[in-house]
């Protein structure tokens, strides 16, 4: 599979990890599950573990920022309140946060002998609307798929047409799970930023600054439709505290704008970002040991063009799929679009 890269383009001028994947971020972990059935189940899970041993008892930095709100997330409150995560995030369908989130907690049950009897574990479930091509009123996913794609987990993953990303499709085209990284030099030490993401939305397609969708369609105006969706999930190495990550995930918007999208009323927009680093947690992480605020910009450039990259692989990486009620979205048309893209200098 060619990704947007290997097409001889570029976002941005940071470098990318060795694997330009959110799992370029050291002990990261990513898996899915993926539900093909009849003629109208197409779905998935996809599970994003930070890589920490107990992650119950050793909660790491995080944060939430929300671009447009009509989502249905669970578990971001006390994310919110207390700046920290303590299981493996979840990205699935709108109907099935519920079972996700059970699996979840399961998963985090299993693998931790020490959360007690009366303990609750708080896990992240994101979710977008798959409901054009799978019937999300059925009851398709379950804790145990949940539990599959916790197995799966690993370094080397699959984008495109899998887990939570088998049913969504951006602007006219059928999407899927992207991901990009980038490194950030800050003094003598180097830091990794990946991320993964869960496009579902519409807009008009702009690809490095080139009406791609304006061109594709002769010039017609894309209609635009009030609904959609983009999950982002954002891991770093570096040491950063949750106010910090806040402001990083803030700027993860940026890239999906640069993409053709506006967040629309009905789009559930959201960005969850955290730092495998725990400096930020301890009592002196504030001061003296964590990054300056300063040196954030060059992390504000690493998240945007980050997501705007995944964001392009996501597109290039699926496929065309056919699913409930007949209806269907064709793949992106690849070599049209690197067409365009060399006729206007990219």
């Amino acid at each position: 599979m060619k990704r947007f890269r290997d097409y001889g383009f570029k976002v941005g001028i940071l470098n990318t990890g060795p694997k330009n994947t959110i799992t370029d971020v050291g002990g990261v972990l990513v898996g899915h599950f993926t539900k093909i059935e009849g003629e109208d189940v197409r779905t998935g899970i996809t599970i994003i573990d930070p890589g920490i041993k107990d992650l119950f008892s050793k909660k790491l930095p995080a944060a939430i920022s929300v671009g447009n709100g009509a989502g249905k997330i669970a578990g971001s409150t006390q994310i919110e309140e207390l700046g920290t995560i303590e299981a493996p995030i979840g990205l699935t369908n709108t109907l099935a946060v519920g079972p996700v989130t059970r699996g979840l907690i399961e998963v985090v049950i299993q693998n931790t002998p020490g959360v007690g009897k009366d303990d609750t574990v708080n896990v992240f479930v994101g979710e977008t609307n798959d409901g054009f091509l799978n019937d999300i009123h059925k009851d398709s996913l379950s804790k145990k798929d949940v539990l599959k794609a916790y197995a799966s987990r690993s370094p080397n993953f699959l984008i495109g047409n899998v887990g939570a990303g088998t049913g969504i499709r951006s602007f006219s085209f059928k999407s899927g799970m992207g991901t990009a990284s980038r490194v950030i030099e800050v003094g003598e030490n180097k830091y990794t930023l990946g991320v993964l993401t869960q496009p579902n939305f519409r807009g008009e397609l702009t690809i490095l600054g080139v009406p791609v969708g304006h061109i594709l369609e002769g010039g017609a105006r894309t209609p635009l439709r009030d609904n959609g969706s983009c999950m982002i999930v954002i891991a770093t190495d570096a040491p950063l505290t949750s106010r910090q990550l806040k402001r990083v995930a803030k700027r993860a918007f940026f890239g999906m704008v640069r993409t053709g999208s506006v967040m629309l009323s009905g789009s559930g927009d959201y960005a969850i970002a955290f730092s495998t680093s725990r400096i930020g947690l301890e009592a002196s992480g504030e001061v003296g040991r964590c990054l300056e605020e300063e040196t954030l910009s060059k992390f504000f450039y690493a998240v945007a063009d980050a997501v705007e990259e995944s964001i392009y692989d996501s597109l290039f990486a699926a496929e065309a799929l056919t699913g409930r009620d007949g209806n269907s979205f064709d793949a992106l048309p690849k070599d049209k679009v690197v067409k365009i893209l060399k006729e206007n200098g990219r």
